[in-house]
């Protein structure tokens, strides 16, 4: 077969130690079944580290609210209130268990989408601070408030930002241009809204342009001064999440990908992926066309790297809008979900059955299913780890992983992947780094298939490296 071009991931030492022990996952798999969702929230410390670093560089007041959608295991939410941040909640019983697990309150903030009453009532009585969307979500948090006496602590998203001749879409968040007509009216021009207490600006960008989240800032930060003016003083700035991380080891090995996929979309050479999808590219008159609808798996600035140079940008050409916000005493928040789970889990799946399609291809099924390692990615661009106990063979085989829905389309990735022999009913496979939006964010119990267990890895001092530890999670 045509060498398949490999993505090697970054692998954690708890990751390797545990992959390595192949009787050991054998005994998680015949306990809770395949596939299991390994979580190590510890390592979430390297990742916070990275952002206070920059943050402190600036010499801002700070909020690091981790985006607990991006994995519903309590153990992070739990880690992230240990390590000193907040919790970003996006839903009411995201924002409970946070109660019960007895994070304060005042450490809570709430992003949801749509916010139920009883969401809404709850985050009024604890004095947690709602981020508010639209007018409507205004008038219900005022009624709710009013009914409990109470003044509910609220920040706006704005969107609408503009960069160069383009004005940024969302469906989320207030226009810029209308929110300060409005803020001067409902805020401080009348009583409508009397029992909303401002407390800052939030927005979030789902592009991946530090230049753009440096002009959004600068834009809030004009804002807030003219809200000054109003009456009305901004105590946070919310910036949002979506901070790069890096899975892969080597950038060369990121362009070889891109530059295969092109040359097989122009039947240069044969598919490497399934169907020959383009993920996001397409073919027009010979050429390739589109962009590729995929994370950016490998990238030069992740985490803290990619907040400065946010925080680095210059304003209208003069100050960076970091040091403008220090001198504007702001407090700088953000809601990192990913950014913050990197090298924090892993998802490890049985392998059922091998067989050759009627395209000659092999397909490799697994005890899982697209679900439950699905993100808004076109696909996951990782190389997995076969773990067997058959060597290495001369040549190596090209696979593709299929799910267990009645779906044509249930291909756990789309990538043709090279693994060192054709795998054994039993052996497994691992998927390393899956803990940020791919075990849970779609996952579904569609034909009854129960939800993957989710075993919290727990290193105890003093303890040899064979030895593992681990606790499964409770929803």
């Amino acid at each position: 077969m045509n060498t398949l071009p490999k993505l090697t991931p970054i692998v954690s030492p708890w990751m390797e130690d545990i992959i390595a022990n192949k009787p050991l996952l054998e005994e998680l798999i015949a306990e809770y079944g395949s596939p299991v969702n390994i979580i190590n929230p510890k390592s979430m410390a390297a990742n916070y580290g990275s952002f206070l670093s920059t943050l402190t560089d600036f010499g801002l007041s700070h909020g690091v609210f981790f985006a607990r959608k991006a994995n519903k295991c309590r153990a992070f939410a739990e880690q992230a209130a240990a390590l000193g941040m907040g919790v970003d909640t996006a839903s009411l019983q995201e924002y409970v268990q946070c109660l019960e697990m007895g994070i304060d309150p005042s450490r809570l903030i709430v992003t949801a989408a749509v916010k139920n009453a009883e969401l809404i009532r709850q985050a009024v009585e604890n004095g947690s601070t709602i981020i508010l969307d639209n007018q409507d979500e205004c008038v219900q948090v005022q009624a709710i408030a009013h009914r409990l006496g109470k003044q509910a602590l609220v920040g706006f998203r704005l969107s609408g930002f503009q960069f160069g001749d383009e004005k940024q879409y969302s469906r989320f968040g207030f226009d810029l241009e209308d929110f300060l007509p409005f803020a001067t009216e409902a805020l401080t021009g009348s009583d409508t809204f009397g029992n909303l207490a401002y407390q800052g600006l939030h927005f979030h960008l789902n592009r991946y342009s530090t230049q753009e989240r440096g002009m959004a800032l600068g834009q809030c930060l004009d804002l807030a001064s003219q809200l000054k003016k109003a009456g009305l003083d901004t105590k946070f700035i919310d910036i949002g999440g979506g901070f790069l991380m890096n899975y892969l080891q080597d950038q060369s090995q990121w362009e070889g990908f891109r530059e295969a996929l092109e040359k097989a979309m122009l039947n240069e050479i044969p598919p490497i992926t399934f169907g020959n999808q383009g993920l996001g590219l397409f073919v027009h008159q010979g050429k390739i066309e589109g962009s590729l609808g995929v994370y950016p798996f490998w990238n030069d600035r992740p985490q803290g790297k990619f907040l400065n140079e946010v925080l680095s940008h210059r304003h209208h050409g003069g100050q960076r809008v970091g040091d403008l916000a220090a001198s504007q005493k702001i407090e700088i928040r953000m809601e990192p979900g990913r950014s913050l789970l990197d090298q924090t889990g892993m998802t490890v799946a049985r392998v059922a059955f091998r067989k050759r399609d009627s395209r000659g291809d092999w397909l490799v099924g697994l005890e899982m299913n697209m679900t439950q390692m699905l993100s808004g990615s076109a696909d996951f661009l990782l190389d997995p780890f076969l773990i067997s106990e058959e060597e290495n063979a001369e040549e190596e085989v090209g696979v593709y992983f299929t799910g267990a829905y009645c779906l044509e389309r249930d291909i756990l990735l789309k990538r043709k992947v090279a693994l060192s022999h054709l795998p054994e009913v039993g052996d497994l496979v691992a998927f390393v780094n899956t803990a940020g939006y791919m075990m849970h964010f779609f996952e579904s119990s569609a034909h009854l298939f129960p939800l993957a267990a989710n075993l919290v890895y727990q290193e105890e001092a003093g303890a040899k490296a064979q030895v593992h530890h681990f606790r499964q999670e409770v929803e």
